[in-house]
């Protein structure tokens, strides 16, 4: 079970803003390592910042055995609510710079914003002030890692924006496209399923929006209630539920509307066309916003798709 940030204790906090140090100050030096050919003096960057982690995870060291002792209780990152999850970008090789600096900037406006959260929560003078601090010299970073951009061809800068911006499109976007891939997908089953069973345009019609608007309510729900929000301003776990919702009953009644045709097969074959729009349009999405090859994208797409269609068609003629 994953907790919530705004239930943590500032032992768990502690606990937490030193796990979250030891993996950046390892994620900072794989970075440096794998540039180190390439780009020296990024990577002696890199190094520098690694260092500076090194000593953050010091200092919360330090307070955290004055306040607490010894023991320090394993909290992860995903084990609570709301941080972003990072795709391990740097054990990629060649690693370029527009990777990194995508990475370091998200890395570092997280990092910033929980110490912010963080320091506002304390009661303890001294952990706030600590937690302030690091809030403060983490933006530093962020600052670094956006000078990279100098070194980062145009073609690579028209795709990226600032790192607030990354972090808005990060976690809007995903909701958006899990409820446009669970509806397009997971109610193909049901539709045809009820078309070829019945050979009645209207009764699966109504079939088709049962099932997403079904699918629609499921997927809101779940993503409302999986993350508050509170540390990477994924804003209101609602509107982010209502997001999802949409686009999961949009994904399931593209293809159930062409069933207002009274022709069965003429509504078929159309439903069958906006099927694949959709498919495509879901590969695009998640080559131009989570950066999966376009061939790779609509490989696991549509072969995902056809096997739910296949299953439906399959049960209904049965």
């Amino acid at each position: 079970m994953s907790l919530n940030f705004s239930d943590l204790t500032e032992r768990e906090l502690l606990a937490l803003a030193i796990s979250l140090e030891e993996e950046d100050e390892r994620i900072y030096d794989d970075f440096a390592a794998a540039l180190h050919e390439t780009y020296p003096d990024t990577a002696a960057m890199f190094r520098a910042m690694a260092a500076e982690e090194g000593g953050h995870r010091h200092r919360l060291l330090d307070l955290y055995r004055a306040r607490f002792g010894d023991h320090i209780p394993l909290i992860r990152r995903q084990d609570v609510k709301g941080f972003v999850q990072r795709r391990p970008v740097w054990l990629s090789r060649p690693l370029g710079l527009d990777k990194v600096r995508a990475q370091a900037e998200l890395m570092e406006a997280e990092t910033k914003r929980f110490y912010a959260r963080a320091a506002q929560r304390s009661q303890d003078a001294a952990v706030r002030q600590l937690l302030g601090d690091l809030a403060a010299e983490e933006r530093k970073h962020e600052a670094a890692a956006e000078r990279l951009e100098a070194r980062i061809s145009p073609q690579a800068l028209q795709s990226e924006g600032e790192a607030e911006r990354r972090l808005f499109v990060l976690q809007f976007v995903q909701p958006g496209l899990a409820g446009l891939m669970d509806g397009s997908v997971s109610t193909l089953a049901p539709l045809f399923a009820a078309a070829f069973a019945t050979h009645d345009t209207w009764e699966t019609f109504l079939v088709g929006v049962a099932s997403a608007v079904g699918a629609g309510i499921s997927m809101g729900f779940a993503e409302a209630l999986s993350d508050d929000g509170s540390l990477t301003g994924r804003g209101s776990p609602w509107l982010r539920g209502v997001v999802s919702g949409m686009m999961t009953a949009v994904g399931g009644l593209g293809h159930a509307l062409p069933y207002l045709i009274r022709d069965f097969w003429t509504a078929t074959a159309v439903a069958a066309g906006v099927v694949l729009l959709e498919l495509a349009a879901i590969a695009w999405i998640r080559n131009r916003y989570m950066d999966t090859p376009l061939l790779a994208a609509a490989f696991q797409v549509v072969v995902g798709g056809l096997l739910v269609f296949a299953a439906g068609v399959a049960i209904g003629s049965s």
